[in-house]
């Protein structure tokens, strides 16, 4: 399921999503190292037409990383100080390089990247926000493809 699918399915979630990830340019990647342990690194995403889509520089670890083993977690910047507005969100899934030029190439245009560099769609798995509600309660939205969401309140 791409970002337009989820969208769809979820319209609220998924503005709550884009605007977190809107506010702030780096965000941070976990990927998975050659020996199965985890990897963190900085990174820009960017949601256009219907994909949220991932990209870095020419043979970055994380990219190694990804095409060696596809799974990925991406947390949103959460900002300065204790606020953030919006709550924390968190997507997981696979991340499929895209070796199509002309797919590439609209992306470039649109986004205009430093080239080269590695480009990678994003088939979802897993949407989580947590957020604090009335001062009092722990709220957690969880979304997972074919499942509805969850919302889930802790005191």
């Amino acid at each position: 399921m791409n970002w337009a699918d989820f969208s769809a399915t979820e319209p609220d979630l998924a503005r709550t999503v884009e605007d977190r990830f809107g506010a702030f340019t780096h965000h941070t990647l976990a990927t998975l190292r050659k020996d199965g342990s985890p990897r963190t690194t900085g990174l820009e995403v960017r949601f256009l037409n219907g994909e949220l889509w991932l990209g870095m520089m020419p043979d970055s670890l994380k990219a190694r990383d990804l095409r060696r083993d596809p799974r990925f977690a991406l947390q949103a910047n959460p900002g300065e100080g204790t606020g953030m507005g919006g709550g924390d969100v968190r997507i997981a899934g696979r991340a499929i390089e895209v070796e199509d030029f002309a797919a590439k190439a609209a992306y470039t245009e649109e986004v205009k990247p430093p080239e080269p560099f590695h480009l990678f769609r994003t088939e979802l798995t897993e949407v989580v926000r947590t957020y604090v509600e009335d001062e009092k309660y722990l709220v957690l939205q969880v979304w997972k493809p074919g499942q509805p969401l969850r919302t889930i309140k802790r005191a």
